[in-house]
C-alpha cells in the first residue's frame, strides 16, 4: 500500500471500489444466465435435449465448484488487482470464443468457453463478497455486503430481459461476448478506485491451524447447507421458468423473458435490503431472516404446479425472488461473522464453492424431472428443499 488516505479519499476509493465490482458481477452473472431464456432457441440450433441444454447454465457453477476455494486462497496471497484484471481478461476471451463456438454449432466448445467464464464469475464474486466487506466499518458490513450481492440479480435480470432481444437482433450466440463486454467497464472503474492502494485489505494469511478450525467448524457448513438450498431455489427458477411460461401460457420468449426477470430484478431489492432488515427489524440476529426467507419461499414455489393465469405467476415471481434472495444476500456477511478475520475470504468462497454446487446441480435435476415428469413435479421437488431450508435455518447458529 502506498501511503495512508485521506477520510474523503477513503471514501471515495471504497464507494469506487463498490462500483467496479458490481459492474463486474453484473456482467459475469448476465454472461452466466443469457442462455437461459433463449434455451428453446439454442435446443432448436443446436438439436439439444432440455437435460444437455441445462449445462449451459450449470457448467459455470461446477466450474465455480472447483476454482472457488482455490480462487479465495490466491486473492489472499496475490495482488486484487493482477486477479481482477486476468477475471476480466478471461470473461472477454469466454464471451467470444463462446460466439465463435455457438456460430459454428461446436456444442462441446461452447460449454469449454464456458468452464473460463465460471472462472471468471467466481473470481469478481469472491474478491468482491470479501473486500467491500472489509472496505466498511463491522456495523455497515451487512449492508454493503448485501448491497454488492445485489449485482448478481441485477445482472440475472438483464440476461434474462436482453438475451431474446439481442437474438432477435442478432441472433443467440451475439449474447455471449455483448454480456462479457461490460466487464472492461467495470474493471476500469474499479482499477481507478484502486489505483493509490485496496481498501479493507490488511488481514494476514491465515495460517494452517485458522483453516483447520474453519473448515471443521459446524456453524460454518450449516450456513453453506442453507446456501446450497438457496442457490438451488434460485437457479431452478431462472433456468427454467422461461421454458416453463412458454410451454404453459402460450407466451413469446421476449415476453417470458421480461416475466422471468422480475425474478433477479426483485433480487436486487431483497439483497440490498438484507443487512438492513437484519440490523434494523431483528437487532442484529441473522437467523430470523433465514428462517422467514425459506418460510415464505416453501409454499410460493409449489403455487407454481397450480396457477393458471399469467397475473398470479408474476405475483408468485415477486414472492419467491424476494424471499430467496434476501437469504442469499445476508448468508456472505453470516459467515464472515462466524470466523475470524485471517479466513474470511477462505470462508466466503467456501460459501461460494458450496451454495454454487447446489446451482450446479438444480438445472440439470430439474431438467430430467421436467424430461420424465413434466413441470409440476419439478416444483414440488423445490417446495421440498425449500422445506428443508426453514429445518436446518431454525437449527443456525447467531454470530457472537
Amino acid at each position: 500500500m502506498s501511503g495512508q488516505p485521506t477520510t474523503e479519499s477513503f471514501h471515495r476509493e471504497t464507494l469506487g471500489l463498490l462500483i467496479g465490482f458490481f459492474v463486474l458481477s453484473t456482467a459475469a452473472a448476465a454472461y452466466e444466465i443469457a442462455p437461459a431464456s433463449v434455451l428453446p432457441v439454442i435446443q432448436e440450433s443446436l438439436e439439444l435435449k432440455a437435460s444437455t441444454a441445462g449445462w449451459l447454465v450449470s457448467i459455470m457453477y461446477a466450474t465455480a465448484v472447483v476454482t472457488s476455494v482455490p480462487a479465495g486462497i490466491a486473492i489472499d496471497r496475490f495482488s486484487v488487482r493482477r486477479v481482477i484484471i486476468f477475471g476480466t481478461v478471461a470473461l472477454v476471451v469466454a464471451g467470444v470464443w463462446g460466439w465463435y463456438a455457438a456460430t459454428a454449432g461446436a456444442f462441446l466448445w461452447l460449454l469449454v468457453s464456458r468452464v473460463l467464464g465460471g472462472i471468471a464469475y467466481v473470481i469478481f464474486w469472491n474478491a468482491g463478497g470479501n473486500v467491500v466487506g472489509s472496505a466498511v466499518a463491522p456495523r455497515q458490513r451487512a449492508t454493503a455486503v448485501g448491497v454488492f450481492t445485489a449485482s448478481a440479480p441485477v445482472g440475472f435480470a438483464l440476461g434474462q430481459f436482453g438475451s431474446p432481444l439481442i437474438a432477435t437482433v442478432a441472433g443467440w450466440p451475439a449474447i455471449l461476448p455483448l454480456y462479457a463486454a461490460m466487464g472492461v467497464v467495470g474493471v476500469t472503474i474499479f482499477l481507478f478506485a484502486t489505483r493509490h492502494h485496496v481498501p479493507g485489505i490488511d488481514a494476514s494469511s491465515p495460517d494452517r491451524t485458522a483453516l483447520r478450525e474453519m473448515f471443521t467448524n459446524q456453524a460454518v457448513w450449516t450456513v453453506c447447507v442453507l446456501c446450497f438450498l438457496a442457490y438451488s431455489l434460485y437457479l431452478f427458477v431462472n433456468t427454467w421458468l422461461p421454458s416453463y411460461l412458454v410451454s404453459g401460457f402460450d407466451i413469446s420468449l421476449a415476453a417470458s423473458g421480461l416475466l422471468t426477470a422480475l425474478f433477479p430484478a426483485i433480487g436486487a431489492i431483497g439483497r440490498s435490503s438484507s443487512g438492513v432488515i437484519s440490523d434494523r427489524v431483528f437487532s442484529g440476529k441473522r437467523r430470523p431472516v433465514v428462517v422467514s426467507s425459506f418460510v415464505v419461499a416453501t409454499p410460493a414455489v409449489v403455487a407454481f404446479a397450480f396457477i393458471s393465469r399469467l397475473g398470479l405467476v408474476g405475483g408468485a415471481v415477486v414472492v419467491v425472488g424476494f424471499a430467496i434472495q434476501l437469504v442469499t444476500g445476508l448468508l456472505f456477511s453470516y459467515i464472515a461473522e462466524l470466523v475470524p478475520a485471517t479466513v474470511q475470504t477462505t470462508a466466503v468462497s467456501l460459501l461460494t464453492s458450496v451454495g454454487l454446487l447446489g446451482a450446479f446441480a438444480a438445472p440439470i435435476a430439474a431438467g430430467t424431472i421436467i424430461d420424465r415428469a413434466g413441470y409440476g413435479p419439478a416444483f414440488f421437488v423445490a417446495g421440498g428443499v425449500a422445506l428443508i431450508g426453514v429445518l436446518l435455518a431454525l437449527r443456525a447458529p447467531e454470530p457472537t
